[in-house]
């Protein structure tokens, strides 16, 4: 039977959880809610490198991200921020859809499945 390791757990979501060599980590935002959208998307990217360190992986074995972002208007931008963030030859599986954020002045969010090193 395989085991399911949980990391910072809360009532709510676990912020991590590991399976059979797979991440799932819980949805990451901005860590400047008031900032614009290329800041938003770097700042939410940064917390997930962070997460996939202390899970033990990286950018580089992301398997599928979902990008949810609170205007249509924002994808060009937001891309441009991931496009210079993923590492050439290492894009994941990934959807992006428009949808309400938990607080309004979030304007993006991104779930990501990960790979171990």
């Amino acid at each position: 039977m395989s085991s399911i390791e949980r990391l910072e757990v809360g009532q709510r979501m676990s912020r991590i959880v590991k399976h059979n060599g797979t991440i799932y980590l819980c949805g990451q935002v901005a860590a400047d809610a008031n900032a614009g959208i290329a800041e938003q998307t770097q700042t939410m990217l940064d917390k997930v490198e962070v997460l996939l360190a202390q899970a033990g992986s990286d950018k580089e074995h992301i398997l599928s991200a979902t990008v949810y972002i609170r205007d249509m208007k924002d994808f060009a931008s937001m891309n441009a921020v991931w496009d210079a963030w993923v590492p050439e030859g290492h894009a994941p599986a990934r959807a992006c859809v428009e949808a309400r954020m938990a607080r309004p002045e979030l304007l993006v969010e991104v779930s990501v499945v990960a790979a171990e090193k």
